[in-house]
């Protein structure tokens, strides 16, 4: 994996879940035994989902609002 995000999905048992935003190649499963091994299991992300960039603005910095709101889209699709 190359670069990663995180944000919070808005959840209605939790109030907010965790997901992962990935680029490069990696399974969620590696990923999911990876975050098993170093924090605890309520902060690991509940899914994660695979994009080929992430959004940045010109600084490089990652664009969360962005990442809202491909990820109101993609949970809307799903």
């Amino acid at each position: 994996m190359r670069e990663v995000s995180v944000i919070g999905r808005p959840d209605n048992e939790w109030g907010e879940i965790v997901v992962a935003y990935i680029v490069g190649e990696a399974s969620a499963a590696e990923l999911d035994a990876l975050c098993l091994s170093s924090i605890a299991r309520f902060k690991r992300p509940k899914d994660y989902v695979f994009m080929d960039t992430l959004p940045k603005n010109n600084y490089g910095k990652v664009l969360k609002k962005e990442l809202r709101t491909i990820d109101a889209k993609h949970t809307i699709a799903n």
